[in-house]
């Protein structure tokens, strides 16, 4: 999708304060994630940021998957 406006990114797009906080951007065997900590030393998948479709169809990479790095 491309968005033509002259608006800033930043009034379209808002960063949240989940965003701010504690996400943790990634790259899990060439998958870009965006996670969050858990526990034990775990993360939990917030998002898939990789531009591959490939990506968002394996399972291992779902949103909610608890990971270690």
């Amino acid at each position: 999708m491309i968005l033509y406006t002259m608006m800033p990114q930043e009034l379209i797009y808002p960063q949240t304060d989940i965003e701010n906080n504690h996400l943790k951007y990634v790259d899990l065997h060439g998958v870009s994630l965006a996670v969050s900590p858990a526990q034990n030393g775990e993360y939990t998948i917030e998002r898939v940021m990789s531009t591959d479709p490939q990506h968002y169809l394996d399972v291992r990479y779902s949103p909610g998957q608890k990971i270690r790095l």
